[in-house]
């Protein structure tokens, strides 16, 4: 008997004291944007939400950034607040976001080069915010093209949510 509550001791203190909540590691710098890991434990679903751009401009010159707000910053403003509300009506929040995939097309304005620092002066609207402190693990790349011409960015992102 002795034995089994030894050995209970020991499995107990095991167990993470944040069991059953979801831990975001820093990334090294903490201005960053994003976790450098984020950890959901059992009893969460893992919602995926498919890549959203910007919405179109009425009126705007297709093709070209313009038709979807502007430059990198306003593009991503656009598409996370489109996203927000796809996490609203499934209960979820950016506080839920666990990962996000970052798509961006080369800026003609910066010489067609990706506009980082666009992107993470919108975003942190968005994260990392005394509102709303979660960051996601993130990862950002250029890409070509997207599906839409004109857009220069895309996010995708994972949420998770607690089992009921």
């Amino acid at each position: 008997m002795k034995a089994l509550l030894f050995a209970a001791a020991i499995l107990g203190q095991a167990v993470p004291a944040c069991a059953g909540e979801i831990v975001r590691t820093p990334a090294a710098s903490p201005s960053a944007p994003l976790s450098a890991a984020v950890t959901v434990p059992a009893g969460f679903d893992l919602v995926f939400l498919s890549g959203v751009v910007a919405p179109p401009v009425v009126g705007a010159a297709a093709g070209t950034p313009a038709a979807f707000g502007g430059d990198t910053r306003a593009q991503t403003v656009a598409a996370l607040t489109r996203l927000k509300t796809i996490l609203s009506t499934l209960g979820l929040g950016f506080g839920d976001v666990v990962q996000a995939h970052v798509f961006l097309v080369g800026d003609p304005a910066h010489g067609g080069v990706m506009d980082f620092a666009g992107l993470n002066s919108g975003w942190a609207e968005f994260f990392g915010t005394a509102e709303q402190p979660g960051k996601p693990a993130r990862t950002t790349a250029q890409v070509v093209a997207l599906a839409a011409p004109g857009a220069l960015v895309e996010i995708e992102l994972v949420a998770a949510r607690p089992r009921s």
